[in-house]
């Protein structure tokens, strides 16, 4: 009925085994040593906290009249440090800096550092391998809102025995150089930052939003930015107010998030919830997001970062999450070089997002910008104003409204021109739509491969309003449209129903093969 999904030596995390969307369709409760710890929990992840190194615990489940027990054993650890002891103050006004990162150095391997009773406030903190940072209920890490305690971090340095760089910093997929972010990792491994507290990047009360174009220092910085990181397990926690991007990992394995909240205001300018970007083995369960850009952005680089190292971002699972805003639940690309595969999205619930599903590339992107083996299924979106969208002129960037990029005719296929393969949607279910059900537009010398529709219901809001479904130049704004498809050579529908759509439910062109039933 439930199945341990991760644990530390303090806290651990669980999901119900049921075919539910995000939430539990019936309340349960959840008793620890037979003590209730959680009344009448609602979603299908839940988590633990407070509890002791290298113990077993008897789990229970109460559904109604089932009864579920199980018993598990948290991690060990060899000590546990607490931040005032190395002179934190956690008032909020001090300089905490100095302290935090003394004790994340000082730390041995397999160590605690406990955040707790105050808020903590600092410029960036960079982390070491082999450690758990615990920030329980009462404690927060805040960035200082003045730039000047940030330290810039190179885009690149050069390796001292070979003619290549090695990359330290990057914006929107190429190599830059920034501020350093709250939170950073380089090359570490084996890190745990969990618990009930809060990570506050301190923009609400800092400039980062009021200028958005880079200084002659760099650019913003990230909350949390994981460069060429392995196990990371990220538990708990709320992280909010990023000067931009939230989460960040980067060229990075094994990166966990289990039972997050990423809350940035809705306005906020490039505030995404979690871009993994070149990284393999990525696992996002039960996080829920409201954000001022896209939730959940994939990533592998752009032009230069992508042609070199060819790494895509592959092996994601996103599972039991909550989307309420953003401009993209769940988004691949635009900075793609490199390509994604191997993604699968399930059992999420998308509410209030512009766009639901969504894919962004363009000419220019590069023969190794493939996207393919993408699956989403079991999927309730409700408010969502296209919930599907795969589109290959997507016309941001600087040269992104050049000729070369909007050009609706047959041009040659080279270096440049990027690759979508097939995707999948199924068993998925949209209410109130407002622009369109779907917007697919592949390009004419090379088309989007497969695209199958299954189980997929679409409802249209009764007031809709009307606009773009796609960011790509020379479009028409839509109301209560169903699903246009462009320049696709395979395309299956099965089961497809739409109720309130106000013209065709599928307009075909450029279509070599269609198969509806």
């Amino acid at each position: 009925m439930f199945k341990l999904v991760y644990a530390s030596s303090v806290s651990m995390t669980f999901e119900l085994e049921n075919k539910d969307i995000y939430y539990s369709s019936k309340p349960y409760d959840i008793y620890v040593n037979d003590k209730l710890e959680i009344k009448e929990g609602r979603t299908n992840i839940f988590s633990l906290f407070g509890l002791l190194p290298q113990n077993k615990y008897k789990i229970t489940l109460v559904m109604g009249e089932k009864r579920y027990s199980k018993e598990f054993e948290t991690k060990d650890e060899y000590v546990a440090i607490d931040v005032r002891s190395f002179g934190a103050k956690g008032d909020g006004i001090s300089d905490d800096t100095k302290a935090l990162q003394s004790a994340i150095m000082c730390c041995p391997d397999n160590g605690r550092i406990i955040i707790a009773n105050g808020t903590y406030l600092c410029s960036p903190l960079f982390l070491r391998s082999n450690i758990t940072i615990e920030i329980k209920k009462d404690g927060m890490i805040k960035g200082i809102p003045n730039k000047e305690a940030y330290p810039i971090m190179p885009g690149q340095v050069r390796l001292s025995l070979e003619d290549e760089y090695y990359q330290l910093s990057t914006w929107e997929g190429c190599s830059s150089d920034n501020y350093a972010s709250l939170i950073t990792g380089i090359n570490v491994s084996n890190v745990n930052i969990v618990g009930e507290g809060i990570i506050d990047g301190g923009a609400l009360e800092s400039t980062w939003w009021e200028n958005v174009k880079p200084s002659k220092y760099g650019n913003r910085p990230r909350t949390i930015f994981l460069n060429k990181c392995n196990n990371i397990n990220l538990q708990g926690i709320t992280v909010q107010n990023s000067p931009s991007w939230t989460i960040h990992p980067y060229f990075s394995k094994n990166i966990n998030a289990f039972d997050l909240k990423i809350n940035n205001p809705k306005d906020s300018p490039n505030t995404d919830g979690f871009n993994p970007e070149s990284s393999q083995g990525v696992t996002i369960l039960g996080v829920v997001f409201s954000v001022g850009d896209d939730c959940i952005a994939i990533k592998s680089g752009k032009y230069e970062m992508g042609r070199r190292y060819k790494t895509p971002s592959s092996h994601i699972t996103i599972r039991n999450c909550l989307m309420q805003f953003g401009h993209g639940a769940v988004v691949l690309g635009s900075e793609c070089s490199g390509g994604v595969k191997d993604l699968n999205v399930e059992r999420c619930y998308f509410k209030g997002t512009d766009r639901g599903l969504r894919i962004k590339t363009r000419r220019g992107r590069g023969k190794d910008a493939i996207i393919d083996g993408i699956t989403f299924k079991n999927i309730i979106m409700d408010g969502v104003l296209t919930p599907l969208v795969i589109n290959m002129f997507y016309f941001c960037d600087e040269d992104g409204k050049t000729q070369y990029v909007w050009s609706k005719d047959l041009l040659p296929v080279d270096e440049r021109t990027p690759y979508l393969g097939k995707f999948c949607f199924k068993d998925i279910k949209c209410s109130n739509v407002e622009y369109s059900a779907g917007y697919f537009a592949g390009l004419p010398e090379q088309k989007i491969g497969e695209i199958v529709i299954e189980n997929v219901t679409f409802s249209y809001k009764d007031d809709a309003g009307s606009g773009y479904p796609a960011m790509m130049s020379f479009i028409e704004k839509q109301s209560k449209q169903g699903l246009y498809f462009l320049n696709v050579h395979k395309i299956k529908l099965k089961n497809v129903n739409f109720e309130g759509v106000a013209k065709d439910e599928v307009e075909l062109n450029c279509v070599d093969e269609y198969d509806r039933n």
